[in-house]
């Protein structure tokens, strides 16, 4: 424990200029290029070749340790979320990272130029494979944009993790990890996953003072289907961890006409795919049938989001011995409670056991505009430590904790082909009403 120690202790100082570049420097999913290149600089500069994504950002890079094994995959994710309202949000785009992923990236880093230490990898007696990849684009933001992205050919999927998975980049690994910042130490359950809606109320324009009675108003239609959505909550089963939360991204052109075109955004999140697309269903019905009422037509557009995420029970244990071992002062709590936010580990946690734990260092409130990174050390430094001291439990000794933890793992899907396939089964788009010349009028939901 104490060679851990001293590696990454040897890149403090490297380790936090890192962090605070990052956080000065925030963008958003597939646009991390300030990001993305500083991390590829300093990887480089470490002596590693690198496998770069093609046509967006993000990297990874192959550790061999000589011994046969399984493959580890550590991530680390680049981008940033928006909070205007931040002290520190960036004055154009609102960027700022009260995510926590620029220490993620630190950390990475931190373990990077550790592992590069002459003779480490030979002492810690490691056999098997290490991956290490900058990710970008896990926050589920800017759905708009990411769409423009699919259309043209650039992504498939709205999450990094799930294009890298899809394009190849993850095949090969047997297991993976990734830390992000919290308040404290501490390993759960898992997470939701979620489906990513853009919805499209489409009305007539017309004068709003002169003959708004010529008009179909999308405002109008939009708002009732955000209370139709309200309304049918108390229909949500508890333990589906069902959550619904709109927003409005384009709301009319000018105020003196009726909003011909209005532009929602949601998530619809679950704690299965079988909660999440019933309660999508539910969610279509409340939203198409707002647009009924009013006159307009609705398009909406379904796409997968996250798949939900479970920490694998001896990926778990993992964790726990390995803040025990290397981060002592910390103290590190367990739970099997399943949070309700949602991340592309689920994709992973999909089809190989993974974990996802979180680490001391962040204050205030997360994706909120007081977050900041209060301990950098903890954050960046400590965690850096942890997770080697996560590695090590895995790949020692034959990795033969790595190799029971993969064939006792139930994956939810036998392979990345049988995933991929069945969420992209749960993409639908499309008008949903068809209004006839008899005044009647049938409805897809």
């Amino acid at each position: 424990m104490q060679n851990i120690i001293n590696a990454v202790e040897k890149y403090r100082t490297m380790i936090l200029e890192a962090e605070r570049f990052i956080w000065n420097h925030p963008e958003t999913g597939f646009r991390e290029t300030v990001t993305s290149g500083y991390m590829e600089e300093q990887f480089r500069a470490l002596g590693y070749d690198l496998v770069m994504a093609d046509g967006i950002t993000g990297f990874y890079t192959v550790i061999d340790t000589g011994r046969p094994g399984p493959e580890l995959l550590i991530l680390g994710e680049l981008d940033s979320i928006i909070c205007p309202g931040h002290k520190e949000a960036d004055p154009v785009t609102g960027a700022v990272h009260s995510c926590g992923h620029n220490a993620q990236c630190a950390a990475l880093l931190g373990i990077a130029a550790a592992l590069k230490e002459p003779g480490l990898i030979d002492e810690l007696n490691l056999s098997g494979r290490i991956r290490l990849c900058a990710v970008p684009a896990e926050e589920l933001l800017e759905i708009g944009y990411r769409t423009e992205l699919k259309n043209k050919g650039v992504i498939k999927y709205f999450g990094g993790k799930t294009e890298f998975l899809h394009r190849g980049y993850f095949d090969g690994v047997d297991l993976a990890f990734m830390v992000h910042t919290s308040g404290s130490y501490s390993v759960n359950g898992g997470s939701v996953g979620c489906m990513s809606k853009k919805i499209i109320y489409k009305g007539v324009a017309a004068h709003a003072g002169g003959s708004p009675w010529g008009g179909k108003n999308a405002l109008y239609a939009a708002t009732c289907g955000i209370n139709a959505v309200n309304a049918i909550r108390e229909t949500f089963s508890e333990p589906d961890i069902i959550r619904v939360h709109p927003i409005i991204t384009h709301g009319g052109d000018m105020v003196n006409a009726i909003p011909a075109e209005v532009t929602l955004e949601s998530y619809v999140r679950g704690s299965s795919f079988k909660a999440i697309t019933n309660a999508n269903k539910k969610v279509n019905r409340a939203l198409t049938g707002a647009a009924l009422s009013i006159g307009t037509n609705i398009e909406i557009i379904d796409a997968p989001g996250y798949g939900p995420h479970h920490n694998a029970p001896g990926m778990k244990k993992i964790a726990e011995e390995a803040a025990k071992l290397v981060i002592p002062d910390y103290p590190m709590s367990s739970s099997d409670h399943v949070g309700s936010g949602s991340t592309d580990m689920g994709d992973l946690s999909a089809i190989m056991p993974v974990v996802h734990p979180y680490c001391a260092g962040g204050r205030g409130t997360g994706h909120g505009s007081d977050y900041e990174i209060a301990d950098p050390v903890a954050a960046c430094v400590d965690c850096a430590k942890w997770q080697i001291g996560m590695l090590y439990l895995l790949l020692t000794d034959g990795a033969e904790r790595a190799k029971t933890i993969v064939s006792e793992y139930k994956a939810p899907f036998a392979s990345k082909d049988e995933y991929l396939a069945f969420i992209d089964s749960l993409n639908d788009s499309g008008d949903r009403i068809t209004y006839n010349e008899d005044g009647t009028s049938s409805v897809r939901l």
